[in-house]
């Protein structure tokens, strides 16, 4: 088994970055390399399984991927397209192959690194709006939302994996 590295934010990485977006790249880098190694041996079927009632691995993937093009488009100062709202209501609906999953995560993921990066700091103080009722934040705000957001469901994507794989082990035993 190769040798596990520190995780991103003690790397020495990104250290001509202002800390709030540093944190944010490496809060996503992080959430990328998590997801990856917690779905590496489940094959398209074990994604999608709701153990106990728990979100579907491939859910969180989905929920991730859509969300931080949503939470892109409110950055933006932009209203959510139609298409977006249809994707949201689409996330709990299984069917996407297991690369194909997997290459929408990391492709969201690296994608959204760009655009953190594509703002100088003057502007992270900004004000923003969230969804119809247009709740109130910044750019910055937005931005470690989308950091936080990413992280958390990955945590619910970990855990789910996890029960996945040992109700898996069990029935093999």
């Amino acid at each position: 088994m190769a040798e596990q590295q520190p995780e991103p934010w003690l790397r020495g990485t990104h250290t001509d970055i202002d800390p709030v977006r540093r944190a944010v790249l490496h809060a996503l880098e992080l959430a990328e390399e998590d997801a990856l190694r917690w779905t590496r041996d489940l094959d398209a079927e074990a994604l999608e399984l709701e153990p106990l009632g728990m979100p579907s691995v491939a859910f969180q993937i989905r929920h991730i991927t859509r969300s931080i093009d949503r939470l892109t488009t409110y950055a933006k100062a932009k209203p959510l397209s139609e298409d977006q709202l249809s994707a949201l209501k689409e996330e709990r609906i299984p069917g996407t192959d297991r690369e194909q999953l997997l290459r929408e995560l990391v492709e969201a993921i690296r994608g959204v690194q760009p655009f953190i990066m594509s703002f100088p700091v003057e502007d992270l103080p900004q004000q923003r709006s969230v969804g119809r009722a247009n709740l109130p934040t910044t750019l910055a705000g937005l931005l470690i939302h989308i950091a936080e957001h990413t992280q958390r469901h990955v945590g619910q994507l970990i855990t789910t994996a996890k029960v996945v794989i040992a109700l898996r082990d069990a029935q093999g035993s």
